[in-house]
């Protein structure tokens, strides 16, 4: 039976001291032995950022694409390979900036992959600009009156893009990040987990301190994760720690529905037209042909 530090590359993490990704790796692998997978049949597919240098420290077989593109690259593996498991490892600049325009097709599609984004709400690796998810007001290197934009709820931008697995945990609960993780990858589907994943360096607003208390399991709390109308309505509510200091920040699996993937789909295509495995053989039925 393979343990988490089977699932571990010989590399050493190279995060700032006190990092929330530490916390997020540990949880990966724990998820991984926990799910018995075997490392040769899982893919990990990062884009550019302190998160995304994840896959280096896995033994799995990973990609380590360019900036904003883990997304299309992960779809291109399971769409060749639909037997093995892909895990997108990626941060909120990545994945809500420059790689934004891939999420909507992605989950709308529903495809069988499962996007982890640990959500620092600051660029780390870029020395301290404010991302999607940063809060208003918050000074970075490019901002140094504060920010005057309005943070990005991830939680209801990917529940109005179509995900059928949409959930939030953080870095500071091991053991609720295992669950989280875990149950992403288990649905069939497109799977979104926002992870709060505190960065010590440069956001020393959203610290490990500051929701030390503040965070609180939906799913203890009563709330229906198959029904898209509630998880609308807490998600809505995701972003009131960010005007009231006092406010919860909820965590936990806000929806949660099975649907036919894309790759389902595709097998279906493929069934009624006698399927064109040989990438010759769809070049050539995609030449014009002669009257």
């Amino acid at each position: 039976m393979l343990k988490p530090a089977d699932y571990r590359s010989d590399v050493e993490p190279t995060w700032c001291a006190g990092c929330g990704d530490f916390g997020v790796l540990a949880a990966i692998t724990r998820a991984f032995a926990e799910l018995g997978l075997e490392p040769h049949r899982v893919v990990s597919v990062s884009g550019i950022g302190c998160s995304s240098r994840l896959p280096l420290f896995l033994k799995n077989y990973s990609i380590h694409t360019l900036h904003g593109r883990a997304i299309p690259v992960a779809i291109g593996v399971k769409l060749a390979r639909p037997d093995l498991t892909v895990i997108v490892e990626t941060g909120d600049g990545d994945l809500f900036s420059i790689g934004a325009g891939h999420n909507p097709h992605a989950a709308r599609r529903n495809v069988d992959i499962t996007v982890l984004c640990m959500d620092n709400q600051v660029y780390g690796l870029t020395k301290n600009q404010v991302s999607p998810t940063s809060r208003e007001w918050l000074y970075g290197s490019l901002t140094p009156y504060g920010s005057i934009d309005r943070p990005l709820n991830p939680i209801a931008t990917m529940l109005a893009f179509g995900a059928t697995f949409v959930a939030q945990t953080y870095a500071g609960n091991l053991q609720h990040m295992t669950y989280v993780i875990k149950e992403a990858i288990k649905h069939r589907g497109f799977s979104f987990v926002n992870i709060i994943s505190p960065c010590p360096t440069f956001n020393r607003v959203d610290t490990f301190q500051y929701y030390k208390g503040k965070v609180k399991d939906i799913n203890q709390l009563g709330h229906d994760p198959s029904s898209y109308e509630a998880a609308l309505r807490v998600a809505f509510h995701d972003l009131d720690h960010y005007y009231d200091p006092e406010a919860p920040v909820p965590i936990g699996i806000f929806y949660r529905v099975q649907m036919e993937t894309y790759e389902e789909r595709m097998a279906k295509v493929k069934a009624r037209y006698g399927g064109l495995e040989d990438l010759q053989e769809i070049i050539d039925a995609c030449k014009p042909k002669r009257v």
